[in-house]
């Protein structure tokens, strides 16, 4: 007689309710015990995971926007952005600064990022593109009608400076324009001698363009879509003369936080995030839209 045998022989009763509440317990705690990050964004531990979001300045309306939509899908998760420049975050990054995700406005950066080996090359993909507009303050003191108004003497023209993709794709539209026989060869000379300062990032351009410190800005399209356009006018730049912004974003390759990283990624290329992006001025790519 084996030994269940023996304890049965005398008849077996029914576990006690107490066993069958602790049994009952333990399923539940185990249970509550699977991977968080498969179904939210907290690490083992329970405790919330954070992640490191570092992203263009131009981007710090539509990703505020999505990274609340990110958190509200993934509990436990808490995103934090570092909106600069993108050759600053290229800068920081190279450095060593902890991050799990890079969003650049141009490839430019990216490529730098990829070269000192924080992302894996074929890692980025193209989730936005953006185009230039020049703008000026509401009251319009310098009376700006065309874009050839931007070679006057005496204009105050403020834009970001040449390391900075926008302040690149600036110097890109005046070279245009000077080949065109419509502005003439001196256009981007005469614009040059009139800009007053050189911003770190695209949000200073503006901030100089609303307070009135300066007569005219040249910023991206996106930068105008919400709050500022009751603030600024704008003139358009044409198609024949206007740079196209192409945004590459990529999870850091040593991310404490790998699969978050990945997950935010996707969203950013996904419907939902494409939809959030065009609301907020961008050009949105198709899934998985290459470079």
């Amino acid at each position: 007689m084996g030994a269940a045998d023996h304890f049965c022989a005398g008849g077996c009763l029914p576990p006690a309710p107490h066993f069958i509440l602790g049994l009952l317990l333990m399923i539940v705690f185990s249970a509550c015990r699977a991977s968080p990050a498969s179904v939210g964004g907290g690490d083992e531990s329970g405790k919330a995971a954070t992640l490191n979001v570092f992203a263009a300045a131009s981007l710090t309306g539509a990703f505020g926007a999505i990274g609340e939509q990110f958190e509200s899908q993934h509990p436990g998760a808490a995103v934090v952005f570092n909106f600069v420049g993108s050759q600053q975050l290229a800068q920081q990054l190279a450095d060593g600064a902890p991050a799990d995700v890079f969003a650049s406005a141009n490839w430019k950066q990216m490529e730098a990022v990829i070269q000192n080996g924080r992302v894996l090359s074929g890692a980025a993909k193209t989730f936005a593109n953006n185009r230039l507009v020049v703008i000026y303050p509401k009251a319009n003191p310098a009376g700006l009608a065309q874009l050839a108004d931007l070679g006057h003497p005496g204009l105050k023209l403020a834009l970001a400076a040449k390391e900075v993709p926008v302040g690149q794709y600036a110097l890109d539209f005046l070279a245009k324009a000077a080949a065109d026989q419509a502005f003439g060869a001196a256009f981007r000379d005469e614009v040059i001698k009139n800009v007053v300062s050189y911003e770190s990032d695209v949000k200073a351009v503006l901030t100089k363009v609303v307070l009135g410190e300066a007569d005219a800005g040249i910023v991206y399209r996106s930068d105008i879509s919400r709050d500022s356009a009751a603030k600024v006018g704008q003139i358009e730049i044409p198609d024949a003369l206007n740079v196209i912004a192409h945004y590459p974003i990529a999870a850091v390759q040593d991310s404490a936080n790998p699969d978050l990283a990945r997950a935010f990624v996707e969203y950013v290329l996904s419907a939902d995030g494409q939809v959030i992006l065009a609301a907020y001025g961008f050009i949105p790519v198709t899934l998985g839209g290459e470079k």
